[in-house]
């Protein structure tokens, strides 16, 4: 394969994880990144001694071939995993319950969790446990899933507003982005499944345990340069045409395999027609936001690592004190998902709303003096898991040879998560390997 170069465009997580798959495989590549960093949706930022990731991302025990990935990268040791699913849910009023797996194998791991859920009245704790083994007999795979919302699903099954809200939803907007009368149910569907309704670890929380550009930015480009590989930053893909041939800058570059680990609109302009007559079907898979709320205190305002809230526009919480290298008080970021509501709003305006909601639901930060409060914003996140969009998503291989998909919003079996961000470069690194040993003289 000496002199078989690889292009890859777009430096997120996909695009890392193609680098580093081939560049370990010995494979000659070069990754394109049009920013000045890599890490895409996942990047760190310093504000006045802070390091700020842009949103809180976390993952499940489940979730492998992102474990993997940050093994190879060096930063395995670099995440917190709890030893046992384990979830505080608080409301403003006061009312507080949790979910945390038993000991028992799955799926029978959590039925115990929702006998005992303290949000739920003893009726709808038996319909939740119903529910769940209804849900776990649906294939994910089933077009028919795609056309139909959850919501309507649960509603169907027995949930009322009380059990959406305080149970499915919690999970539902944080996985995929959407909540339960908007989402997808094949996806919605595939999620319960492997991660509540498998393995009983399966569901365990993952979280980082230093800033984001370090775990996968500065990590990655270490990774794939000493495999050989080239990382140049602030290089803009402009064109990609048959050959295959890119365009980087206004030079053309011909190469021997591409890549296009770009979110789904760039792709698509980027991918020539004779590639992917059906490309302008990728827009309309549309996008849904994230906005996080980031607060400093002068001191602790709670003990919880993170917490799921309902009732409330606070979603989840989180302690990030020690990655963001606060050494006086407590850093807290609030993460919400589906986040139209806000991602326009402004800082004034979602400082108002979040303040005394936080203050609701930790009570000692109402003696608390906020340092620091900012807000950062992701408005395309994710792509829109709504009903439909799984028959828009495309597979990685292209109708020229040579010329790759990869991204979560790539028809990847996941969601758009981080997960599905990796298994989609890793499938698009095995079809350049096949590509470049086919065409080998």
């Amino acid at each position: 394969m000496t002199g078989a170069r690889v292009a890859i465009v777009g430096g997120g997580l996909a695009g890392i994880a193609a680098a580093v798959a081939l560049s370990k495989a010995g494979i000659p590549l070069t990754l394109f990144e049009a920013r000045p960093r890599l890490g895409g949706a996942t990047h760190s930022f310093e504000r006045g001694g802070l390091l700020a990731d842009n949103g809180q991302h976390v993952f499940l025990r489940c979730c492998t071939a992102y474990r993997g990935l940050l093994d190879r990268l060096g930063h395995g040791g670099s995440v917190h995993i709890q030893d046992r699913f384990d979830v505080r849910v608080l409301t403003p009023e006061g009312r507080a319950g949790r979910l945390r797996r038993s000991a028992l194998p799955g799926p029978f791991h959590l039925l115990p969790a929702l006998a005992t859920y303290s949000l739920l009245a003893p009726a709808d704790r038996l319909r939740a446990m119903r529910g769940s083994l209804a849900l776990r007999r649906l294939d994910p795979a089933d077009p028919r899933l795609d056309r139909t919302d959850l919501g309507s699903w649960l509603a169907a099954h027995g949930q009322g507003d009380a059990a959406r809200r305080d149970l499915w939803d919690l999970f539902t907007v944080a996985a995929l982005n959407m909540h339960t009368e908007d989402a997808a149910l094949g996806p919605a569907a595939m999620v319960f499944q492997t991660a509540l309704l498998g393995r009983a670890d399966a569901a365990d929380i993952g979280i980082p345990a230093i800033p984001l550009r370090e775990l996968h930015g500065t990590a990655a480009r270490s990774a794939i340069e000493r495999g050989g590989g080239e990382v140049r930053l602030s290089a803009k893909v402009e064109a990609i045409e048959p050959g295959p041939t890119i365009v980087v800058n206004g030079a053309r570059i011909e190469v021997s395999a591409v890549i296009v680990a770009t979110p789904h609109e760039q792709a698509a302009k980027l991918v020539p027609v004779e590639a992917a007559p059906d490309r302008d079907r990728w827009s309309a898979l549309d996008s849904s936001p994230i906005v996080n709320v980031h607060i400093v205190y002068d001191r602790r305002v709670t003990d919880l690592p993170f917490a799921a809230v309902t009732g409330s526009p606070v979603q989840w919480f989180f302690d990030k004190t020690r990655a963001g290298g606060v050494r006086e008080g407590q850093y807290l970021t609030i993460s919400v998902s589906a986040a139209r509501r806000w991602i326009d709003a402004s800082t004034a305006e979602v400082r108002a709303a979040f303040v005394p909601e936080v203050e609701r639901l930790l009570p000692q930060a109402r003696e608390a003096r906020i340092k620091d409060f900012f807000v950062t914003r992701e408005r395309r996140a994710t792509f829109r898991q709504s009903p439909g969009s799984g028959a828009l998503r495309p597979r990685a291989a292209t109708l020229l040879p040579g010329l790759y998909l990869a991204g979560a919003w790539t028809a990847t079996g996941w969601p758009d998560t981080m997960e599905g961000a990796v298994r989609s470069g890793l499938t698009a690194a095995g079809l350049a390997r096949r590509h470049l040993k086919e065409a080998r003289p």
